[in-house]
């Protein structure tokens, strides 16, 4: 074998190699590992494909060959197509000769138990010794449908016909590649290519994006995920995709799961693993929708409708249709998503009535079926789309779609270089008609559910954050707890102030307290993170002779529940009320790092639920956007005459409190404040209790 001089790059090892080597081709049509050959053949692949078959001269008609050693060349890519305990054999001769990349279709690694796990480790051991890269395992395999390299075992790809476009595919399930590329075809959908990225336990999701954001053809991205993994490379992706003006938009799996609850927060039990997920995809710019329709129907709208910052962001709909509905079940399904369905103004309503347009004035401009002619809905969508009171209108046409599109649809598609994005509902089942939407670059919809998802996750979709690097491990778990007074210095070291506090020994003989009564007394422990769950809280006492009552109280009640704890100091601290509570939490995922969190404190945090969330560190900007993300924030802007609190203030807490991740001195893993007071505005916000674990 000669290896070639000059070595691929991965996008072209990956999707456009020069060279593929099958190895475990079969020569039974029947057999998965019989279709690559036969998809590429079918394809008209222009470069050199190897079967590697020890057993057989020949497969479906082509040479085959006994190793990859006995190749006169080296392959850019290969395709390890043979059972779980051939495969890393496979994977070392690949190594050891430089091919470039290797996919591997089998099972049984990282899903296989202590024994895959094994296995998982021979391969990276294989990729960082000697470069080789592993797409997988797990992987139904690459597809770049412009150089007509179909490297797949997904039966899907034996469609005749698949359309090319400026679509590029990364998702985690290698049999929903298939689902998309039928379903994208019967919407007249082009794909550049698609990638089934199996287990990542070498190429990740992000980083194979990342090789095609400078490819020409691909014009925006579809990701379909079942959990967030290698979040780095994907940021990094989502970063650079966002600086190129090409969007990306996501469908995850697993809203319905548990939250992953930690020991010490309720932070951890409100930020579970797809409250993070949601935050992370957020922070990166990525659109989140909610349905399998839209993730193949969103991008379009998605490059009519660049992300907004949150200061510039309103989310006001106008919807003009021939059917009252038609119309109403979008305007319900972008209600329920808080997306305002505007009623024309007044300006509006008179420069239709110019045009000769008749509508009542209502929040739907319903034409009804006298502006079933291209005439009346022209003039409404040239109105409607110059208008401006509306960031998107939606276009809700009913029956004639189906067979007389000419009359209220060539009016829409006449209008779709105005410089507002407009979208279209078709109501009936109306295929050519969404065949000439598509055809102009009109957003089409085929449910209200998906027009609504897809306008919803573009009005909200926020532009792509950079985020500075945390200075130390994201894997690192909790292994010491701070008690509340250490909590406190910490919160203090990093600009979060907290109601004035002392430890006083639990056998003292007197106490002078530097502030004045009533207090509350709490346990201090770092052993016990829920003082109340113990009995270790007594609040409001008003003299000393009660506060070393309440010292006695809490040391009974603590021994009688956790006799194995050491308790010998109390924390006294000045009671302090404000306009109402918030909690404010930091935790770092194993995935997407340090995160910081904001929700309705003290008993309400959990009966609520009311949260936001964004990658640590934010700053101001962000900050205020998280309180305004928030419904129990509106308490706190003079709700029912009462004061307005200093929201300023909590912007700058939760600054502070996120810049825990860059904090050199100690690796703090869960922090929390729960609850933190807020005063009226010029008084600040001050903690009354904090929680602290550190790596």
């Amino acid at each position: 074998m000669q290896a070639e001089t000059t070595r691929p790059s991965l996008r072209q090892a990956l999707l456009a190699p020069r060279s593929i080597a099958l190895v475990g081709a079969s020569d039974d049509v029947t057999k998965t590992s019989a279709r690559p050959l036969q998809y590429l053949r079918r394809a008209g692949y222009e470069g050199t494909i190897y079967p590697i078959n020890p057993r057989r001269p020949t497969v479906l008609g082509d040479q085959a060959w006994p190793s990859l050693a006995d190749l006169p060349e080296v392959p850019d890519h290969a395709f390890i197509l043979t059972p779980t305990e051939g495969a890393v054999e496979a994977a070392a001769e690949c190594a050891r000769l430089g091919v470039p990349v290797a996919t591997i279709l089998a099972s049984g690694f990282a899903e296989g138990g202590e024994d895959g796990q094994k296995l998982v480790t021979q391969l990276q051991k294989i990729c960082a010794e000697t470069g080789l890269r592993i797409l997988g395992p797990s992987s139904l395999g690459a597809i770049n449908l412009h150089h007509k390299t179909i490297i797949t075992a997904n039966a899907a790809f034996a469609e005749p016909d698949l359309p090319r476009g400026g679509v590029f595919v990364a998702s985690h399930s290698g049999s929903l590649l298939g689902g998309l590329i039928s379903r994208g075809k019967a919407r007249n959908i082009g794909f550049a290519g698609l990638v089934s990225v199996g287990n990542e336990i070498d190429l990740s999701l992000g980083e194979i994006c990342s090789a095609t954001l400078d490819d020409p053809a691909v014009t925006g991205y579809m990701l379909f995920l079942e959990s967030i993994r290698h979040a780095q490379d994907l940021r990094s992706f989502a970063l650079a995709a966002a600086e190129r003006g090409k969007p990306v938009v996501a469908y995850k799996l697993g809203r319905s799961a548990a939250a992953a609850e930690l020991a010490l927060s309720h932070t951890g039990a409100l930020a579970g693993e797809d409250d993070v997920a949601a935050a992370f995809l957020a922070d990166c710019g990525i659109a989140r929708v909610f349905s399998f329709e839209t993730l193949l129907e969103a991008l379009p709208l998605l490059q009519r409708l660049p992300a907004r910052p949150v200061a510039a962001r309103s989310k006001r709909v106008g919807v003009v249709t021939t059917t009252g509905g038609g119309a109403a079940m979008v305007v319900d399904e972008l209600s329920m998503r808080g997306i305002d369905v505007v009623k024309p103004s007044d300006e509006t309503f008179a420069r239709l009535g110019a045009a000769g347009v008749k509508a009542n004035h209502e929040r739907i401009t319903d034409l009804t079926l006298a502006g079933t002619r291209y005439d009346v809905m022209k003039a409404a969508l040239d109105t409607m789309l110059s208008a401006p009171e509306f960031d998107v209108v939606v276009a809700v046409v009913g029956s004639s779609a189906r067979f007389q599109p000419e009359l209220a649809v060539k009016p829409v598609i006449d209008s779709a270089s105005s410089a507002k994005p407009l979208v279209t509902f078709l109501v009936p089942d109306a295929p050519q008609a969404l065949g000439l939407l598509a055809e102009a670059g009109v957003p089409n919809f085929r449910t209200p559910e998906s027009c609504a998802d897809a306008v919803s996750a573009a009005l909200l979709r926020r532009p792509a954050t950079a985020q500075a690097k945390p200075l130390h491990d994201i894997t690192a778990k909790p292994t010491q707890q701070l008690d509340e007074i250490a909590a406190y210095a910490l919160m203090k070291k990093v600009g979060v102030p907290h109601a004035p506090a002392v430890a006083v020994d639990i056998d003292a003989p007197s106490i002078a307290l530097p502030f004045a009564y009533p207090v509350a007394v709490k346990l201090l422990s770092a052993e016990i993170a829920h003082k109340t769950e113990v009995g270790g809280v007594v609040l409001n006492v008003g003299n000393e002779a009660k506060l070393k009552a309440a010292m006695a109280k809490i040391a009974a009640s603590v021994k009688m529940h956790r006799p194995d704890a050491a308790v010998s100091k109390v924390l006294v601290q000045q009671m302090t009320s404000g306009l109402g509570e918030m909690l404010l939490g930091y935790r770092v995922d194993p995935e997407a790092g340090p995160l910081v969190l904001l929700a309705a404190g003290g008993i309400y945090t959990e009966i609520y639920r009311d949260r936001s969330i964004r990658l640590a560190p934010v700053d101001l900007d962000t900050a205020r956007g998280m309180i305004a993300d928030l419904s129990i924030s509106r308490v706190f802007h003079g709700f029912r005459n009462k004061p307005h609190g200093d929201m300023e203030a909590l912007a700058q807490a939760i600054v502070a409190m996120s810049q825990l991740a860059l904090d050199k001195d100690a690796v703090v893993v869960d922090a929390e404040i729960n609850p933190l007071i807020i005063n009226r505005v010029g008084d600040g916000v001050v903690a009354v209790d904090a929680l602290v674990a550190l790596a």
